[in-house]
């Protein structure tokens, strides 16, 4: 008989333990943060900092308050993000031209110069998710996570930041 090499058992299609949904969830999150945090590193960048310069990049200039309703990475505020991020030369504040008293945020050249490489990370990780998954699994979880957080701030903000780019799921 040959030798057999132990391997992961593959996880199961159906039934459902108490609670594993919620860890099911946890978990992709999780996977899908460390996959990210690993395509950062050499850039010295958290996930949330990657987060606010796509949004700056695509929104900006943006008031912090502006900011906060539309990223997922900080729920009150995300001045400390900020902060360091001005400190690293990546992002610029300046006076709002609407309200005077309001800060202006945006990214600054040092910002500005990574913003293309940022973006070819964000495709890789998106694309990881593609190449495990079949179109009927993309939109089922689509569906599923969308419906799950219908009526809750994460869902606002999620629809309120990408309400004008969806596509058909069938591009």
């Amino acid at each position: 008989m040959p030798p057999t090499t132990p391997t992961e058992p593959a996880l199961p299609t159906t039934g459902l333990a108490p609670s594993e949904l919620r860890y099911l969830v946890l978990a992709s999150q999780r996977e899908g943060n460390r996959a990210l945090n690993r395509q950062l590193s050499s850039y010295g960048l958290t996930a949330s900092q990657f987060e606010i310069l796509l949004v700056l990049d695509e929104y900006g200039p943006l008031t912090l308050k502006e900011l906060g309703e539309l990223i997922v990475c900080e729920t009150s505020s995300p001045s400390r993000i900020i902060d360091t991020l001005v400190r690293r030369e990546l992002v610029a504040r300046g006076t709002d031209s609407q309200d005077r008293r309001a800060l202006s945020l945006d990214l600054a050249p040092q910002g500005q110069s990574l913003i293309p490489e940022l973006r070819l990370i964000d495709e890789r990780i998106d694309g990881m998710a593609r190449e495990t998954l079949n179109d009927d699994d993309v939109r089922g979880l689509v569906a599923a996570l969308r419906a799950y957080l219908a009526g809750t701030e994460s869902g606002g903000v999620l629809d309120r930041r990408f309400r004008q780019r969806r596509r058909s799921l069938e591009e």
